[in-house]
């Protein structure tokens, strides 16, 4: 027993019994068919996908026991090809010498390469084991196919408050394998403090306990007073990968924000990413691209606004530059908006890509030599300024061999509204004149 005391707090308190998991009740309920599948001890193979301390682990390893099946863990940071192999050999006698399953772990299955995942197929198919992994990252992107059409993905959530107060409460009374030998004393205020800062996450919720409890005992309190809080919470950190899933699905509802015109969202969505240490540069070109792609020509201001709130960020610093971010954000989110630049932009893209190499028109080509006035470079040349309007009336601009296309469509909105009607009438103008 005092072996397993040495363990950190967060190991010893893996349930041991279904009854005693914390959470994910959206998949293991009466009824939903990973639940039902532990309790008849029928497995299959499987794909958890869900942040970090979620209960990807704990929840494996209660699949292998309710089974009575032999539990193998690996870890794809640690493990290669040959302890792949090994654990092949080792799933085979157990099948052979004992007839039993085996559940073989893979934790963080996502950093094994193509050919490594690969490996796992055989064995899968002639039933030497039960494959089950663990990935932080979107099993879509981050594993094979062929694996995956073998595997059921279960989708594991971050803990909820609720759910962490749970497993605090439980680590705080268990007189076993928890603290609640030491009668440590905790206000409902403060476990409310370590639940936020834990962030959906069971594991540094426990870890956070364990530190607070040696730093309590060390200076003989029987109790983790504010003070002791407050020194163990500084300097916590947001779930937030730069490289993952969380990262793309965190500037997504901040552009999506913008482009639903909810100031107040996406100002939220933009902090989140601030307070999870996102690069600030990446942030100011997001938000410009933002401006050109959701505002547009409706009103111009914003691009320019963006592109001033980017400079006075990398001017000014962290963190007062900031704010210039967070003022191009609401600027963005409240204005008129058109997408009509991005959609002309991209058909006219995709022209350009399918037409080939047309030929500029000659009469739109410069003639700077003498050899090119004899070939006729810009004759039949209409100097717009020379025009009625500054207007060139039925005038073509296109390649001679491709149709005449409109790609840009104003929108009924801000500036674009005068821009549609001014082009409107140039077409009008330009019927006469049989376009």
């Amino acid at each position: 027993m005092q072996d397993e005391l040495i363990k950190p707090l967060a190991d010893r308190m893996r349930p041991m019994k279904l009854e005693d998991y914390v959470g994910q009740t959206h998949i293991l309920k009466p009824g939903k068919p990973l639940y039902e599948a532990i309790k008849s001890g029928h497995l299959h193979s499987m794909i958890f996908w869900g942040p970090p301390g979620s209960g990807k682990t704990t929840l494996a390893r209660l699949i292998a026991r309710h089974s009575d099946a032999e539990f193998i863990p690996i870890s794809a940071v640690l493990s290669g090809v040959k302890e792949i192999r090994e654990a092949v050999v080792h799933a085979k006698q157990i099948r052979l010498e004992k007839n039993r399953p085996t559940v073989l772990f893979v934790d963080e299955v996502h950093r094994f390469n193509k050919s490594q995942q690969d490996a796992f197929l055989p064995h899968v198919e002639d039933g030497t084991f039960y494959f089950v992994g663990a990935t932080t990252e979107n099993p879509s992107f981050a594993l094979n196919n062929a694996l995956l059409s073998r595997a059921r993905v279960y989708v594991l959530n971050a803990l909820t408050i609720e759910d962490l107060l749970n497993v605090l409460d439980q680590a705080l009374n268990d007189t076993v394998k928890g603290l609640g030998m030491l009668e440590i004393k905790i206000t409902d205020a403060i476990k409310h403090q370590f639940a936020q800062a834990a962030d959906g996450d069971a594991r540094r919720l426990l870890n956070l306990l364990e530190i607070s409890t040696e730093l309590a005992m060390s200076q003989h309190y029987s109790e983790i007073d504010q003070t002791i809080a407050d020194e163990v919470l500084v300097g916590g950190v947001r779930r937030f990968d730069k490289q993952g899933e969380e990262f793309y699905n965190q500037i997504s509802a901040l552009h999506k924000s913008v482009r639903g015109s909810s100031p107040d969202a996406a100002l939220y969505w933009l902090c989140r990413m601030i307070d999870a240490g996102c690069d600030l540069a990446y942030l100011a070109r997001r938000i410009v691209r933002m401006a050109s792609e959701d505002i547009g020509n409706a009103d111009p201001r914003g691009l320019q606004i963006a592109i001033n709130a980017w400079e006075a960020q990398e001017r000014l610093g962290s963190p007062e530059g900031e704010l210039s971010l967070a003022q191009a954000v609401m600027y963005l989110a409240c204005a008129p908006k058109s997408n009509a630049v991005y959609a002309a932009y991209n058909a006219a893209m995709q022209d350009a890509k399918q037409n080939g190499s047309l030929p500029v028109p000659v009469h739109l080509r410069n003639a700077p030599t003498a050899l090119m006035k004899s070939l006729d470079y810009g004759k039949a040349y209409r100097y717009a300024h020379d025009e009625p309007e500054a207007y060139a009336a039925g005038e073509n601009y296109f390649p001679d061999a491709m149709k005449e296309r409109c790609y840009y469509h104003p929108v009924n909105r801000g500036l674009e509204l005068k821009i549609g009607e001014k082009l409107k009438h140039l077409r009008e103008l330009d019927s006469k004149y049989g376009r």
